[in-house]
């Protein structure tokens, strides 16, 4: 960071007593290429109030980012010390020239800081203003776009810059060129009977050595319940404190309301021992709390249901972010413009990688980093498409790149791909096979972290020579890093039992285990695990036994058949699915630290 204001900025300076102040000329910042499947409708109304956030550099992220991984490093002495939410602040505020340079340039644009919000360690600033006036500080022009599949719009631009002299001082502006929409996962609904089905059959139980007492009963080979993931996954038996500081969060967006009433016919179906509890409800930016019965969302209510009925009692957070209105051209309601990654933890909702911009994904990572640096886990599901769009059908299938040239490539996911989260693939069955729509491959934009190297190159070394040479990166981050249980799930939704299925069934079922496993550490006095993965590959190297390897199954898309499951970690499964009572044994016995 230079410790001069440029010439430019001296000269407004100069001037500014003799006449109004004169920005220094305007250089892109940004461009992207007309995004796929979005039509340019007409100009945006210029009175409409868009919210602008701007990202501040961060000069010491490097520095956060060594505290992270030693403090996620099994192997390092400095394992579990996770940093205060002050020290992690102190090591992303940007450089007091930044803050500065672009105070003073919004002071330009009459913008003072009544009209600002700042985030705690001042790298974000967020400020409402007419697009006329964004249009005029970012030197461009809004338009209405409308997405020709879903006929979703939203307002945005493919190109804006800004004064040549603040390029050092702001990684980026958003609402600009992000045309991704976030979305739920592609969970698929089938809805059951009224009234709640034997959750037992008279067939034998199955035998799977790796559970608990080495068998599972024969009915969670159709249907999936509380019950059916502990026999599964060897926690029958565990009992957690819920008094020991612990506690597991999900998210909802896009409107998806947990409810209350669900939740309570759920417990009396398969966790009458929670009945009459619920969880706190804490609202981001305007997130609401609505409980009708008729606005139950499933992606909310699969989510709360297995993820605080399989760690019942340790307490439970949904966390509401605001959703997005709908917009048309002639109202001037814009779609909610907050991305919600950069403000809470998440698990069953993505977006196209393709479809974030560089400055964007890799800002957004940064921010989960923060969160592991503090002991948080995230876990994200790592989609519903296979290598990409599910389609194995080189005639039909949608996986073209998002950069005008039209050429077939597999999709990863954006946050999935980050490699600060945790990612989560999915499996079905008794005994499990990977499931055909387990979202899997390898990221774009973030290269393979050193902790997936000795998997993922197994992995890469075993391929026939030229598979899929061109249609993914194999050197990028590697999708998913575990799996677990992701179809047949039995939830109550507006009254209703239903079946339901996707890896946004496998992402809270997977964070269920890691609560427990936080537990079982927290019991012991011992931290939290925070940032999940060095310390996942290191099992899964060491003490193989702590997951259960999957190796049947692939996850067609793209016009292709997609990765096969094999021994070891395969982008279709990850590691595997979890063994709770190894894992316990592994987190909080004499292997705590290794």
């Amino acid at each position: 960071m230079r410790t001069l204001i440029t010439w430019c900025a001296l000269a407004l300076a100069a001037v500014v007593s003799a006449a109004p102040a004169k920005e220094c000329a305007h250089k892109v910042k940004e461009s992207i290429p007309p995004p796929r499947l979005w039509v340019k409708e007409r100009p945006a109304p210029k009175d409409l109030t868009i919210e602008l956030r701007i990202a501040l550099p961060q000069p010491n992220f490097f520095e956060l980012e060594r505290h992270l991984y030693e403090v996620s490093d099994p192997f390092h002495e400095r394992y579990g010390q996770h940093l205060s939410k002050e020290e992690v602040e102190a090591l992303v505020t940007p450089h007091p020239e930044s803050i500065h340079s672009v105070n003073e340039w919004l002071a330009s644009h009459g913008l003072t800081e009544s009209a600002l919000t700042r985030s705690p360690a001042n790298d974000w600033v967020r400020v409402k203003v007419p697009i006329s006036l964004a249009e005029k500080m970012l030197d461009t022009e809004y338009h209405v776009w409308r997405h020709t599949k879903d006929d979703n719009y939203i307002v945005r631009t493919t190109s804006y810059s800004l004064p040549e002299n603040l390029h050092e001082h702001i990684d980026l502006v958003q609402p600009t060129t992000l045309f991704s929409t976030l979305r739920g996962m592609d969970t698929t609904f089938r809805f059951s009977q009224d009234t709640p089905a034997p959750l037992s059959a008279d067939a034998p139980p199955i035998n799977i050595p790796s559970a608990s007492g080495g068998k599972v009963d024969a009915s969670c080979n159709t249907t999936i319940t509380i019950s059916c993931i502990q026999q599964l996954y060897n926690a029958v038996g565990f009992k957690p404190s819920g008094k020991n500081g612990n506690q597991i969060g999900i998210t909802g967006y896009l409107e998806q309301f947990a409810n209350i009433a669900d939740l309570q016919s759920f417990y009396a179906d398969q966790r009458p021992d929670a009945l009459n509890s619920s969880f706190k409800f804490i609202s981001v930016k305007g997130g609401l709390n609505n409980q009708s019965i008729e606005e139950a969302g499933a992606e909310a209510n699969l989510d709360v249901q297995f993820a605080f009925g399989l760690t019942h009692p340790i307490p439970g957070t949904f966390y509401s972010t605001a959703g997005r209105p709908p917009f048309k051209p002639d109202v001037l309601t814009p779609t909610n413009t907050n991305e919600p990654y950069t403000d809470s933890i998440s698990t069953s909702y993505a977006d196209d990688e393709q479809t974030v911009p560089e400055s964007f994904a890799k800002r957004a990572c940064n921010g989960f980093a923060q969160l592991g640096a503090r002991g948080v886990s995230l876990m994200f599901s790592s989609g519903d498409g296979g290598v990409g769009d599910g389609d194995s059908d080189p005639a039909t299938q949608q996986c073209f790149t998002n950069d005008g040239r039209n050429k077939t490539q597999f999709v990863p996911l954006f946050p999935p791909a980050c490699p600060f989260v945790t990612s989560v693939g999915g499996t079905v069955h008794v005994p499990e096979t990977a499931v055909f729509f387990s979202g899997g491959g390898f990221s774009n934009l973030f290269p393979r972290p050193a902790y997936q190297n000795s998997s993922v190159s197994q992995f890469l070394n075993k391929l026939p020579k030229g598979t899929y040479a061109g249609l993914f990166n194999p050197k990028g981050r590697a999708i998913p890093d575990v799996a677990a249980q992701a179809d047949f799930f039995r939830i109550f939704l507006s009254g209703r039992i239903i079946s339901i299925g996707g890896t946004s069934a496998a992402s809270p079922t997977f964070a269920g285990i890691v609560a427990l496993l936080n537990d079982a550490r927290l019991s012991k006095k011992l931290p939290s695990l925070g940032f999940l993965n060095p310390l996942l590959y290191a099992i899964g190297a060491n003490f193989p036994k702590g997951f259960n390897d999957i190796t049947i199954g692939n996850n067609p898309g793209c016009g292709t058949p997609g990765f096969n499951a094999t021994k070891g970690w395969d982008p279709v499964t990850g590691l595997g699915t979890p063994n709770f009572g190894v894992l316990k044994d592994i987190v909080t016995g004499p292997l705590a630290r290794f």
